[in-house]
């Protein structure tokens, strides 16, 4: 069966709800308008951003006292505290393992962050493994991130799926690879010419369920009460 390569933030967990609800929080507690939360969701840029330039972006806006060290550990815990393993997407990891395919989860980031995100919300009881590019050295999109992936597993990627957010960090990896790709778009049209997914799917759970029911045409009615409607497997 598959190894399944999963992005982690706004992928597996929804890192951007975390944040708006935390920041929505901070924001108030500080005395800012509620308007300025989408001023700090595009500074964090998807989580892109590190979260010391987060802090320091949000320390010269507001003139807070509060070191930028302390603020960056706020950010951290604050994010951490409303991350949630939604129900669904916990049981389309499940039946995609009984049903004998490997997931793994390779992001960027610190081993910290991550694995504090990983056991906070109870996804290291559903993941085979995962690859942090703190941990290797490497980051997304350099295909060698998930190379050491399957290697770790001793696993091939010929059959492998790449199932990320980002065109640039996951698709295009997947691609660069000849590596089978779903992005989870959110809502989001395809924003790039000169490359495209394999498949796209609304959500993480979509995208399992696609993967599923490409390979086994019978676990659809078992997937059907863990994913939306199968029109959104595209």
């Amino acid at each position: 069966m598959a190894l399944l390569l999963f992005s982690l933030d706004n992928t597996v967990l929804d890192r951007t709800a975390a944040l708006r609800a935390w920041g929505g929080w901070f924001l108030d507690d500080i005395g800012a308008p509620v308007a300025d939360l989408d001023w700090l969701l595009n500074i964090d840029a998807d989580g892109l951003t590190p979260r010391w330039d987060v802090a320091y972006a949000l320390s010269d806006r507001y003139q807070l006292d509060t070191s930028p060290y302390a603020l960056a550990e706020e950010v951290h815990e604050g994010v951490l505290r409303e991350l949630r393993l939604e129900p669904l997407v916990a049981t389309a990891l499940r039946i995609a393992r009984d049903a004998g395919h490997t997931p793994v989860v390779v992001t960027d980031g610190t081993v910290r962050e991550v694995e504090d995100r990983i056991r906070w919300t109870g996804l290291d009881a559903l993941l085979t493994d995962w690859v942090i590019a703190g941990d290797v050295g490497v980051s997304k999109p350099n295909p060698r991130i998930f190379t050491t992936a399957a290697r770790r597993l001793g696993m091939s990627l010929d059959d492998a799926w790449i199932i990320g957010d980002s065109p640039e960090c996951d698709i295009s990896a997947a691609v660069s690879l000849g590596v089978r790709s779903i992005w989870v778009s959110r809502g989001r049209e395809w924003p790039e010419p000169l490359y495209a997914p394999t498949r796209t799917a609304d959500g993480v759970v979509a995208a399992i369920g696609s993967i599923l029911g490409a390979q086994d045409p019978t676990r659809r009615s078992e997937f059907a009460a863990a994913a939306p409607s199968p029109a959104s497997w595209r």
